[in-house]
């Protein structure tokens, strides 16, 4: 493990909100701003528009926490927080939610071609995206773990997009926030006995579990 990651400060709380918080707040805000019933569709965009500034503010304000108190951001963080800036820009300017909704695609589909790629010229780019050294995890088990989550990258990205096209937007943030969520949480949890068996340890384990990677 390299001495940066070694100093770097543990908070498995403050990890998730870093990672989820954002998410969270644009939820609570299209919530506490969107009519009642689904008749007022000018209402609903207005809702929209102000859940994703408010989801904005708050990607950028967990990008300083994570800076400030964890001491770092991660390339995965870096990307993302881009990427919602990008068309969480174009939602308000276009007062469209294609675009926030389409956000999670163009997310997976970023990062399950970068973990191929880099499957592709023989290297693990997951371990650079986290900017992670899970504990006697050896490159076998890197390079699994790359290839796992490209193609579960790849299968979410189909699945946000299926829902975009097939759902409201209420049904979509819920699936977004609760299902993806849950989802990614049960796939790391059955990759442990694959990275168990490539010498990861149990501390390093207790952090892949705490901080899967996210959108």
């Amino acid at each position: 493990m390299s001495a940066d990651a070694a100093k770097k400060p543990k908070s498995s709380w403050l990890n998730l909100v870093v990672d989820f918080g954002p998410l969270l707040v644009f939820f609570l805000a299209y919530r506490h701003f969107s009519p009642e019933g689904d008749g007022n569709s000018i209402a609903t965009v207005t809702a929209v528009i102000k859940g994703t500034i408010a989801f904005m503010v708050a990607t950028v304000a967990a990008l300083v926490v994570s800076k400030w108190r964890l001491g770092h951001v991660s390339p995965m963080l870096w990307l993302t927080t881009v990427l919602i800036l990008g068309f969480g820009a174009l939602t308000v300017v276009f007062r469209n939610a294609i675009f926030i909704q389409l956000k999670p695609t163009a997310v997976y589909l970023m990062f399950s071609a970068v973990l191929f790629f880099g499957l592709w010229r023989g290297k693990a780019m997951l371990k650079y995206l986290l900017q992670a050294a899970f504990e006697g995890l050896d490159d076998a088990g890197w390079m699994i773990l790359s290839r796992n989550w490209a193609w579960f990258f790849l299968v979410l990205a189909v699945l946000n997009t299926v829902l975009v096209y097939t759902v409201s937007f209420d049904t979509w943030l819920q699936a977004k926030l609760w299902g993806f969520t849950v989802l990614s949480f049960l796939f790391t949890f059955s990759q442990l006995p694959m990275v168990l068996k490539h010498g990861m340890g149990e501390s390093a384990k207790e952090e892949l579990v705490e901080n899967p990677p996210h959108d």
